[in-house]
């Protein structure tokens, strides 16, 4: 039972994460647009990695779904890691790496079916 209280509370937590920094970089606010401008993406990628990082926050919410979304989710963070190492950020790199253990301990815990 409280492995499914903790898988839980981490689908609301990832979530809700993804949802405010999705929108947040769909209205361009200066905070996330900062992360990215130094890297000098577009803005239309910049919306594509809104649009992915929405997506990945509703297909977590959907049993059928939960492990593509955490995949996506992954995926993402990976990305953003790429691009702090490519530009030579190695201590922002290794902040991701909690945020990329997230997603794998979901799925390893799975969706909780109370």
């Amino acid at each position: 039972m409280t492995i499914k209280i903790i898988s839980g509370i981490l689908i609301l937590v990832t979530v809700f994460l993804n949802f405010k920094h999705g929108w947040a970089m769909l209205k361009a606010k200066p905070e996330e647009v900062a992360l990215f401008a130094k890297w000098n993406l577009s803005k239309t990628t910049l919306n594509i990695l809104a649009w992915l990082t929405l997506a990945g926050g509703l297909l977590i919410i959907f049993p059928e779904t939960f492990v593509g979304g955490n995949i996506l989710n992954a995926a993402l963070i990976l990305v953003i890691m790429g691009f702090h190492l490519k530009y030579k950020e190695n201590k922002a790199a290794a902040m991701e790496i909690p945020f990329l253990l997230i997603p794998l301990v979901m799925i390893y815990l799975g969706y909780p079916t109370f």
